[in-house]
């Protein structure tokens, strides 16, 4: 691989990490608007089986882009980007208390009481989800190189899909024991936003299953990649020379 390959393969990976970091982050400030992703009433446990946060929108996202990065760039690469998430999520969660901190002015459009109401669970949410995520993914990252391993690179859709429901499962789980602990969610919900939440992200997981492969197509045919090779973004020294 040229240097100029190592370059580009480089700051795509960057632009992985960005759209991970975002999708994360978001998905945490926006999780106390929920909808109906489906207009048909089915109840599970007392629970409409189609009543989302719409903060699970963009955090399917998230597992997309580590199984990407783990088929493409490895696990290493992958898990660095989950902890630059986290970074990212205690660093919002710094900017969200001094904005709360400060009084607003006699004009601002949004006051202290509609910023706290948007905002004011956010610390706890991100704490939650944080806390959820951090094992959800390194569970995904785990179980899809386990499965890597074992099928010798071959199977792509298996490693992603059990990897998947596998940590988004877990995530599911945490996330919601932890919100109906800090009192942001009622007990009596629990079980009925479990089983939603669950059967949500196995079906995305599920549709985002040949986005992967379109993903993982465009990178072996650009870098010249073998079924189970990845990039090696810190070995820049066995790079041939651009001529």
């Amino acid at each position: 691989m040229t240097v100029a390959d190592k370059k580009l393969a480089a700051k795509i990976y960057l632009y992985l990490a960005a759209l991970f970091i975002t999708s994360l982050v978001v998905s945490n400030l926006i999780f106390q608007k929920f909808f109906y992703w489906y207009p048909v009433d089915i109840e599970v446990f007392g629970e409409n089986l189609f009543e989302l946060s719409v903060g699970l929108l963009p955090y399917p996202l998230t597992f997309l882009i580590t199984d990407a990065i783990s088929e493409i760039y490895g696990q290493k690469k992958a898990n660095q980007v989950v902890v630059a998430g986290i970074f990212a999520s205690v660093f919002s969660l710094g900017i969200i208390f001094i904005s709360k901190s400060v009084p607003a002015t006699s004009w601002s459009p949004v006051n202290d009481g509609t910023f706290i109401k948007v905002f004011g669970n956010a610390p706890l949410a991100v704490l939650a989800s944080m806390m959820a995520y951090l094992f959800a993914q390194f569970i995904d990252i785990q179980i899809y190189h386990y499965w890597k391993r074992l099928t010798k690179g071959k199977h792509l859709w298996l490693r992603n899909n059990f990897s998947t429901f596998a940590s988004q499962f877990v995530d599911t789980f945490s996330v919601i024991t932890l919100l109906c602990s800090f009192g942001l969610i009622a007990w009596e919900r629990y079980f009925g936003l479990i089983a939603a939440g669950v059967i949500f992200k196995i079906i995305i997981a599920f549709i985002d299953t040949p986005f992967l492969y379109l993903i993982v197509y465009a990178f072996r045919k650009r870098f010249g990649l073998k079924i189970g090779e990845e990039i090696d973004l810190d070995d820049y020294a066995t790079a041939t020379p651009e001529k």
